[in-house]
């Protein structure tokens, strides 16, 4: 597939200059070396073979036959990002990618990515605002369409809650007392104490214990950067609300000692076992489980809570999902155009949201002309919606998110590692830490 040269590195902003003056916008009629005909790729970050990737195919296939554009599925789940990578090195990214929307700071600043016009986009007042803001970069620009949401909730063992006669977590207290609970009563009842509370991916690898921390740090009121005018954000980690959120999930990891052993190693893949194999009864994650679990738990085991407001906050949690991304270099931009409309169609929103079966590539729909009830009928996916709607935040659009949350899960991790490690004291360093790479992107408010 032919590509027009994809500039990365220091002169990423010159190219996206330059694409600009040439008329590469989403509503643009080309450049002159425009193949209509031409195929659309997709990548999107999904396990090979997975039940996600055979609805991407799905999603693809009906586009295909609405528009006549033929598609190429590539599903990549491991290393997706360095992946990504070495095709921009070899000029060959491909049209369409559906990433995370944590995602987009990076990309953009690299030069990969078309500019949306909002205003013009067909059918971009039924999507929703909330989405829509995570689609728009640190310039205050738009660089690509929202496809899916979703907000964090707690996923918990309902019959070990029924069995201990313990009332729904509405307070931290309430959370830590259910986890120290399902640590130390046997709540399988299998006469062993083999059972922890709380099932976290705490590591490192792709900033998971940040990830991770965020809803309860937005949800005691606290942030990791806060803004100071436009385009400019001081570090905020080191805040009393802050270092509260983090004293209380060291002393889950150290004073209860009511987290999975290993979980500073632990990533998503392997979080998501430990709470199929009974290992630990509370997980604080995105609805894209919930089948997954139901299908293999027992749907009469699992109940959803929203996050509890934090002594000194709230309500908060992590909202995230993934963007449709118009790449730069395609030779057939009125294709990318016309997949990133079907996307977010009542029609292309209700492939992706795949009822309530497991494979859902849309979590929670971005159009307002979706009416989730009637796609879904488990009404746990009403309580992570309302979480998106009353309590959702994301991260903020400072120019690149990903080493933020890198050099914050390396802190985190840290602190929840060693039990002798002073919170307030490691969060000031992780505060000066973000104050440098504020500054490194020419962010920090003076």
């Amino acid at each position: 597939m032919k590509r027009r040269p994809v500039v990365t590195g220091p002169v990423a902003w010159a190219a996206v200059a330059l694409l600009a003056l040439s008329g590469c916008s989403s509503t643009s009629p080309g450049n002159g070396r425009q193949n209509p005909d031409a195929p659309i790729e997709i990548w999107i970050r999904q396990p090979p073979a997975s039940d996600s990737e055979k609805t991407a195919q799905r999603l693809a296939e009906a586009f295909t036959k609405e528009s006549g554009v033929p598609t190429k599925v590539v599903a990549i789940f491991d290393d997706f990002e360095t992946k990504l990578q070495q095709q921009a090195t070899q000029r060959n990214l491909p049209d369409i990618v559906i990433n995370d929307t944590a995602g987009l700071g990076n990309m953009q600043q690299q030069g990969w990515l078309r500019e949306v016009d909002r205003a013009a986009f067909p059918g971009a007042d039924k999507l929703s605002d909330r989405a829509w803001k995570a689609a728009q970069a640190s310039d205050s620009r738009y660089y690509g369409v929202p496809f899916s949401a979703q907000a964090f909730a707690l996923l918990v063992r309902a019959d070990w809650r029924a069995r201990l006669g313990l009332p729904e977590p509405k307070t931290w207290q309430q959370l830590a007392d259910l986890g120290k609970a399902f640590t130390e009563r046997d709540p399988d009842g299998n006469g062993k104490k083999d059972t922890y509370g709380f099932d976290i991916p705490g590591t490192t690898q792709r900033g998971y214990m940040s990830w991770y921390f965020s809803s309860l740090l937005w949800a005691n009121g606290g942030d990791f950067i806060s803004a100071s005018g436009p385009g400019k954000w001081r570090p905020a980690i080191d805040g009393d609300r802050a270092v509260e959120a983090a004293t209380w999930l060291q002393s889950q990891f150290c004073a209860n000692r009511s987290v999975i052993p290993g979980a500073v190693n632990l990533n998503t893949t392997s979080a998501h076992e430990v709470f199929e194999k009974g290992q630990a009864g509370i997980y604080l994650v995105g609805p894209y489980v919930l089948a997954r679990f139901v299908g293999n738990v027992g749907s009469d085991k699992i109940e959803v809570f929203p996050v509890p407001n934090g002594p000194s906050g709230g309500p908060g949690t992590l909202a995230e999902g993934e963007n449709v991304y118009l790449m730069a270099g395609s030779e057939n931009q009125a294709g990318q155009q016309k997949f990133a409309e079907f996307a977010t169609s009542v029609a292309g929103q209700t492939i992706g949201m795949n009822g309530d079966n497991n494979g859902a590539i849309v979590r929670l729909p971005v159009s307002r002309d979706v009416d989730m009830a009637a796609v879904r009928k488990d009404p746990r996916w009403q309580v992570f919606q309302s979480a998106y709607e009353t309590a959702g935040v994301y991260t903020p659009s400072v120019p690149n998110w990903t080493p933020i949350r890198q050099t914050s899960a390396d802190s985190l991790n840290a602190v929840m590692a060693n039990c002798a490690a002073d919170v307030r004291q490691a969060l000031a360093k992780l505060a000066d830490q973000l104050g440098a790479e504020l500054s490194k992107q020419d962010a920090l408010a003076s």
